[in-house]
């Protein structure tokens, strides 16, 4: 797998930027379960080019993969990491993209509650939309297939989401919440059609008939 390299931010470095995150979100497309974000930054990138080189898109990572790395990233000194998260009743009282942005900001907030009295100062997002954080953004199609900082964060996200999906399929059994995650499977379908939709579910979702 190729290494992504660190060109996007050290290039924003050069402008004179010193804290340089990038941010991502999985489970949009749920139709159960919460919208989980992080957001990554990198303190020293000599430090983890060598153990981190498999760093990618958490969609064209295996789920072990995925583990491994997570665990890497989550312990490494040279990395400062935020998670945040907008429940399901988040997402039915104000959209999901409001919900997104929401999960967003938390992630940063806890980001920049690690960085010692100081604060991120540019933001690259992976999408076509801004959060409103009130530091210069700069949304990225596909930037974390493209952006080191935006792949790890997905790889979090991604974990981070489901381990809580795993969480509650042992709680709500009918759903197979920890094979489909939450998302609109055949067989998740049949079972809300069955069962109705759980404490979980988001009810502002339409399900296929």
């Amino acid at each position: 797998m190729k290494f992504l390299g660190f060109r996007k931010e050290k290039s924003i470095q050069k402008k004179g930027y010193n804290f340089i995150a990038g941010i991502d979100e999985v489970g949009r497309g749920a139709l159960a379960g919460p919208v989980c974000a992080s957001a990554v930054f990198i303190k020293d990138f000599r430090d983890i080019k060598g153990f981190l080189r498999n760093i990618n898109d958490s969609k064209k990572v295996s789920a072990e993969k995925r583990k491994e790395l997570f665990s890497l990233i989550t312990k490494s000194k040279s990395i400062e990491w935020g998670i945040g998260i907008s429940s399901n009743k988040i997402i039915d009282k104000i959209n999901i993209l409001e919900a997104t942005k929401a999960a967003m900001r938390r992630a940063l907030f806890s980001l920049n509650n690690k960085l010692k009295g100081e604060k991120i100062d540019y933001l690259i997002l992976d999408g076509n939309f801004e959060i409103d954080a009130g530091i210069l953004e700069e949304p990225v199609i596909k930037g974390d297939e493209k952006i080191f900082s935006c792949a790890a964060a997905s790889i979090l996200a991604k974990v981070y989401r489901d381990k809580i999906m795993v969480k509650f399929s042992r709680r709500y059994l009918n759903y197979g919440f920890d094979r489909n995650k939450g998302y609109g499977t055949d067989f998740h379908i049949r079972q809300i059609k069955k069962y109705g939709f759980s404490k979980i579910h988001r009810e502002s979702f339409k399900i296929s008939k």
